[in-house]
């Protein structure tokens, strides 16, 4: 009699053991499929958190720049070409009258024109040569037969404060040795190149010099820029600087001259209140950001929407709580009190808004208490820092919570890796066992069939 059967031969009335035992297997696996769905969803709220602490990283971020932007200060020439400035949080505000007479430059010497930069100058004796600069002095050694790329290169070599290069000017002698200062101001000019006793006289032509001495003798190698220190007045006081970048003539103020007045100029230093605005909406944008997150990421599905992977997470939930408290505690210390004073209003979706009128007014009426109101020590700024920290540092909540996700995974792994020991060895045995009943089945077909031939 022939059956149909999806583990059975249909003509030798046999087992298909492969395809019986895969079925087999296929049932016994369950458990293992179960668990690893477990481990894929833990893995994707490990994902979850690991973008929700991005979030809270970056929002942060915005919660320090606003601290920071609270103890800015600007400072606005009335006439950019002549100075520029920037100040820190160490500044004053006030106004500065600045008259400069004198700009700081860097002393600059060159040397006699040769006719090539590659032909030996020095002759058969080596040379030590002496940079004085301002009062300190370093030795170069220049070799014996020295060309005029090897004399530079010697120079830049020593690391004295100077720089050499070959500079060619189109004569018939073109090329020139130029040794500028790196560093402007008469303390950092060179008071003199003297070439020691015993040196070779064309280094000592090439390179003395000695403004004290110079005429008598014809020098071959001249000041073409002196050192000078800048000059200016500050409201009336005069100053002098080695360099034109002046960071101590007012207290967190740097100044940078550029050019020489007719007249006075104005230095105006008062409350960065551009920076804190910009600093207010980053932090509503990042705050933003972030809630949003929270919320979706938590939300419960619906009969037409899955549920996202973190719904109803406990931490999550707590994090969301914690943050309600912060903007829900008025600041103190001040007359300001709470962030809708200054134009920040909570949404009905519980995101924030802007309004950056009411924060530019606030700032002109009371900067001090705008300050306190975020950065004190009950400031929503100061408040909002700590409980970031507490969220993403080590040991916080998305830490602990990935922690036990963790923790979980590996509890599950281990489950499934004492499965798939399991399967193996069931596998073997279904293999085995229906293996031996087929041999059975087989030698039944074969008796069956020969007691049928006798009897016919």
């Amino acid at each position: 009699m022939t059956t149909t059967s999806s583990v059975a031969s249909s003509s030798a009335g046999t087992l298909d053991v492969p395809s019986l035992v895969s079925q087999l297997m296929s049932v016994e696996r369950q458990p293992i499929n179960n668990l690893n769905t477990k481990v894929a969803s833990y893995q994707t709220k490990i994902s979850s958190f690991g973008t929700l602490s991005g979030l809270v990283s970056t929002f942060q971020t915005a919660v320090q720049s606003l601290n920071t932007s609270m103890q800015g200060f600007s400072a606005t020439p009335s006439d950019a070409s002549v100075f520029s400035a920037s100040a820190t949080s160490t500044a004053v505000a006030g106004t500065y009258s600045l008259a400069v007479t004198k700009l700081a430059q860097a002393q600059n010497l060159a040397a006699a024109g040769q006719a090539s930069d590659i032909s030996a100058i020095a002759g058969a004796t080596a040379s030590t040569v002496t940079f004085t600069i301002g009062a300190t002095n370093t030795n170069v050694q220049i070799a014996a037969g020295a060309t005029l790329q090897d004399i530079r290169t010697a120079i830049n070599a020593a690391n004295l404060g100077v720089t050499a290069t070959i500079v060619n000017d189109g004569s018939g002698t073109p090329y020139r040795l130029a040794v500028s200062s790196n560093a402007s101001g008469l303390s950092n000019g060179i008071s003199s190149i003297t070439i020691q006793a015993g040196g070779d006289a064309a280094i000592n032509n090439l390179l003395a010099y000695n403004p004290t001495l110079n005429p008598p003798a014809t020098p071959t190698i001249t000041q073409t820029v002196a050192a000078q220190d800048a000059a200016f007045t500050l409201n009336g006081i005069a100053i002098t600087s080695a360099s034109n970048t002046v960071t101590n003539a007012i207290q967190g103020v740097t100044l940078t001259l550029k050019s020489i007045t007719t007249t006075p100029a104005t230095l105006t230093v008062a409350r960065d209140t551009s920076s804190v605005s910009k600093a207010v909406s980053g932090f509503v944008d990042a705050y933003n950001a972030l809630a949003t997150q929270l919320r979706s990421r938590s939300a419960y599905g619906s009969t037409t929407t899955a549920a996202p992977a973190l719904a109803g997470d406990g931490t999550v939930r707590l994090m969301l709580d914690q943050l309600r408290g912060i903007f829900m505690t008025p600041a103190s210390g001040g007359t300001l009190t709470s962030l809708a004073q200054v134009g920040i209003s909570t949404q009905s979706d519980g995101t924030l808004k802007l309004d950056s009128t009411a924060l530019n007014s606030a700032m002109t009426n009371n900067f001090s208490d705008v300050t306190n109101l975020f950065s004190s020590t009950t400031g929503y700024a100061t408040r909002l820092d700590a409980w970031s920290t507490s969220v993403v540092q080590a040991g916080g909540l998305i830490s602990l919570r990935t922690d036990s996700l963790n923790t979980s995974i590996q509890g599950y792994n281990d489950q499934i890796s004492r499965l798939e020991e399991r399967m193996t060895i069931l596998q073997k045995q279904y293999t085995t066992t229906y293996s031996n009943l087929n041999m059975l089945l087989s030698s039944m077909n074969s008796t069956s069939a020969y007691l049928a031939k006798q009897l016919g």
